[in-house]
């Protein structure tokens, strides 16, 4: 299986964009967490979290195709589980997403979203400013951070968690790496 510092270097190489690169880190903190919070492999869902957009400028131009051509990259490289829940996390490649697996990484995805964005209205546009309290009046107004898959959020309660306990663990997640984020 591939480190961490060698998925980074995979991930800097293909991503160009800064928000993308933040971005991967932010969902990998989510996944990371979320894998300690429900016992499971902790490293796996983290390097999930981190590879999962590594071909989004690649395949920019045909979307359909995304997740699938980072799966092809990663293929011998990651378990089939995390190759499926990559393939997956895109409902547009028509992957089945049915693992823990891959529901995490869905609800990740968004979650980083909807902090982010909650995190840059805020006066100091700072994540320790952000509360759960204000996550879920955002998750609740459909004109904030439109491009926020709700329904995808949701699926944390296929892993057991409540959106509100879902919310704060990956709030908690991004906070602890906030000056790599730069909020």
């Amino acid at each position: 299986m591939l480190t961490r510092e060698e998925a980074l270097t995979m991930l800097r190489h293909s991503l160009k964009n800064e928000k993308l690169l933040k971005h991967s880190l932010a969902v990998e903190a989510i996944m990371r967490r979320l894998a300690e919070r429900l016992g499971e492999d902790a490293n796996l869902w983290s390097l999930v979290g981190l590879l999962h957009d590594l071909d989004y400028e690649e395949t920019a131009q045909s979307f359909h195709l995304h997740g699938i051509k980072t799966a092809e990259k990663l293929k011998g490289l990651l378990p089939e589980e995390a190759l499926e829940a990559i393939r997956g996390h895109n409902e547009l490649t028509g992957a089945p997403c049915q693992s823990k697996l891959c529901y995490a990484l869905r609800a990740s995805d968004q979650a980083s979203g909807l902090i982010i964005a909650t995190a840059l209205v805020m006066p100091g546009k700072r994540l320790a400013e952000v509360k759960v309290s204000s996550l879920k009046k955002k998750f609740k107004q459909r004109d904030f951070a439109r491009g926020v898959r709700r329904e995808n959020l949701s699926l944390c309660e296929k892993l057991g968690l409540t959106l509100e306990e879902f919310l704060g663990l990956s709030l908690e997640a991004l906070q602890a790496i906030s000056g790599e984020l730069g909020l």
